[in-house]
């Protein structure tokens, strides 16, 4: 069978941009010498800095750069010509709006994907890469419309399917009585990371995901004293703590209290269930594979926790682990886990970010009321690639 024709949508294309450490592995391969099964045919790049790549890269390999999105899907024919697209909306110069949040053009790049779909009354498989869009309400009408065109729609960060040190999977159905997700950098743009990475291991909790009622961005001494409230945290987060790779001398809550960009994201579920994710910038560096380690306890055993093993630099293997599960849904045509769980963590970064501009208050999230069922489309696993030599 031939590889499955892709076209691809993206903000840049420079070294190290998502961009680069996705598609790599469609024009040279994974790390590990095996390929995907996908054939880059097609690229639209919204924005061309003086370190552009894209230009040379489609005169070694032969894909099609292109004026518009139509375009690219369709190679200036009447019908849509690929089999699958990747809308990349990440990196370049993009303005923010007044909660702080990136306005990449995520929306706009879906849309036009949308309108080739009806004009051409076919859909195809699309990956959006991390959160649908900065707003609730973009991201929202991106995955009604993915639903009304019957489009195999997946999302997310390289977090829930990089390798988790040590291995870890919480099992189906658990009792878990509660999650500290330590993260770090940007509330928005990492925050979303961090989020990903508790949402893979909590929603694997009782029968289904039941989705979220409020979240509260807590800074200063409130990102400590609202884990003080519970008994169940201090277990939790010392287990998460001892996992960082690497972090300042002293006291995190001293360090924290210098950082004005240090945070608390409390997560409140509608099932009743409760988790924290914890940005202690200011005490915790970013070290060997990152700094992103969730810590949970299922109820009657001891607390757990892992590292989600982030490799940088080249190869940047955990985006061949994303570009896997990106060829799984353009093969098969269907999402390996469900979009739904990043339309949620969406939704809650967005509640993030908005419970910090009005200073910490608690955001009502009636809107998130979102069910789904995980897969054990998990963690990478095997041995991690060598580091290459810059």
């Amino acid at each position: 069978m031939p590889p499955k024709k892709v076209a691809a949508v993206v903000t840049e294309y420079r070294r190290w941009s998502h961009a680069d450490v996705i598609l790599r592995n469609l024009l040279g391969g994974y790390p590990d010498g095996t390929r995907p099964d996908l054939q880059l045919v097609s690229l639209v790049t919204d924005q061309v800095p003086k370190t552009d790549m894209s230009r040379e890269l489609a005169k070694r390999h032969g894909f099609r750069i292109c004026n518009t999105v139509s375009e690219a899907l369709t190679l200036g024919t009447d019908t849509l010509a690929v089999d699958g697209v990747l809308s990349i909306g990440e990196h370049g110069q993009y303005p923010t709006n007044d909660r702080g949040q990136l306005l990449y053009p995520r929306r706009r790049f879906f849309a036009e994907i949308a309108a080739v779909f009806e004009r051409t009354k076919k859909s195809v498989p699309v990956f959006n890469d991390k959160h649908l869009a900065a707003t609730w309400d973009d991201a929202k009408w991106m995955y009604d419309t993915a639903r009304r065109l019957m489009v195999p729609f997946l999302a997310g960060s390289s977090i829930p399917v990089t390798w988790r040190k040590p291995e870890l999977e919480l099992p189906r159905g658990c009792d878990l009585v509660g999650a500290v997700q330590i993260g770090y950098g940007p509330f928005e743009g990492y925050g979303f990371h961090a989020l990903e990475g508790l949402q893979c291991m909590v929603e694997r909790r009782g029968r289904e995901e039941t989705g979220v009622s409020a979240v509260t961005c807590h800074t200063g001494p409130a990102m400590w004293a609202a884990l003080d409230r519970h008994a169940w945290t201090k277990p939790l987060l010392e287990a998460g703590l001892r996992r960082v790779p690497a972090h300042a001398q002293g006291d995190v809550r001293d360090l924290t209290a210098k950082a004005r960009d240090a945070g608390t994201f409390e997560v409140e579920y509608r099932d009743g269930f409760r988790a924290f994710v914890v940005m202690p910038n200011g005490w915790v560096h970013e070290g060997d594979g990152g700094a992103f380690v969730f810590a949970g306890q299922v109820r009657g055993r001891d607390p757990v926790a892992c590292q989600f093993y982030l490799q940088q630099p080249d190869p940047f293997a955990h985006f061949a682990e994303l570009t896997k599960a990106i060829d799984s849904l353009v093969r098969t045509g269907h999402a390996p886990y469900p979009v739904e769980r990043t339309l949620l963590t969406t939704g809650v970064l967005d509640a993030v970010m908005t419970s910090k501009h009005r200073g910490g208050v608690r955001v009502e999230t009636p809107h998130l009321d979102i069910r789904y069922r995980p897969t054990d489309w998990g963690g990478a696993k095997g041995p991690i690639p060598p580091v290459q030599k810059m």
